[in-house]
């Protein structure tokens, strides 16, 4: 069951749109910026122990997940309202 799951989505990926996908490639590299920025907040927090840095750095790192999240799915549907699917 799960491995149906798994191929029916990793064959909905490899069928996506060309913009679709620049739109989720894009997002995701947006994503890997605001976690990169993110570790680095921690890592400041780790060696000033000041507690906005964690707050700050837990909170970016939580949002670049959301964001991550958010361009899976949105991706997926937008592709398949084009293709008139839904």
């Amino acid at each position: 069951m799960q491995k149906k799951l798994l191929k029916n989505i990793l064959n909905s990926s490899k069928n996506l749109e060309k913009i679709t996908y620049k739109i989720m490639k894009n997002g995701f590299k947006f994503c890997f910026f605001l976690c990169i920025i993110s570790t680095l907040i921690l890592s400041l927090y780790n060696s000033t122990y000041s507690l906005n840095a964690y707050n700050i750095g837990i909170s970016l790192f939580k949002l670049s997940i959301y964001f991550t999240v958010e361009f899976i799915i949105c991706g997926f549907i937008v592709d398949s309202i084009k293709k008139k699917l839904i």
